[in-house]
């Protein structure tokens, strides 16, 4: 049976990138009790790179950084296909954290994180509409503009 969830992005014209573990001990993806959630997610392209690097308010614009983090949100997507080994498993999105590298001031971290957003409700429809925090910080490794978490709900064998 054709997985629905790939044909989606398909249809979408998305491909995901990496995907792109975390260092050592740390795990990209931990399930438990019917819950899957990612590490942060930095925007990486499909060779590696970081998207729209910067701090929002200073070198990177809310459009910029909705972009970063529709990114993250397609890395996040990505470790979580290969952990589960597919994206069928994920019965509904259930909340995103998103972190904005911020300049003093910056107040449209809500905007910068509804690039993720939008991209989970595109591709899981009503099962992705989902609960959010979007937090400003004064810096993200490797300068990134964005990062984003994901924890998504298992389908329960049946």
């Amino acid at each position: 049976m054709p997985d629905r969830i790939d044909a989606r992005l398909t249809e979408l014209g998305l491909t995901l990138p990496g995907p792109y573990p975390p260092h050592e001990p740390l795990a990209a993806v931990v399930t438990h009790a019917g819950v899957a959630r990612t590490s942060g997610q930095l925007p990486r392209d499909h060779d590696g790179n970081l998207v729209r690097p910067g701090v929002l308010g200073l070198d990177v614009t809310v459009e910029q950084g909705a972009d970063a983090a529709r990114w993250c949100a397609l890395n996040a997507l990505s470790v979580l296909r290969a952990s589960l080994g597919s994206l069928e498993r994920v019965e509904r999105v259930l909340t995103v954290l998103g972190f904005v590298a911020s300049a003093p001031g910056f107040v449209e971290q809500p905007a910068v994180v509804d690039g993720a957003s939008r991209l989970l409700f595109d591709v899981f429809g009503e099962a992705g509409r989902h609960t959010r925090s979007a937090i400003g910080v004064a810096a993200l490794p490797r300068g990134g503009a964005v990062e984003i978490e994901v924890a998504v709900a298992l389908v329960v064998p049946g």
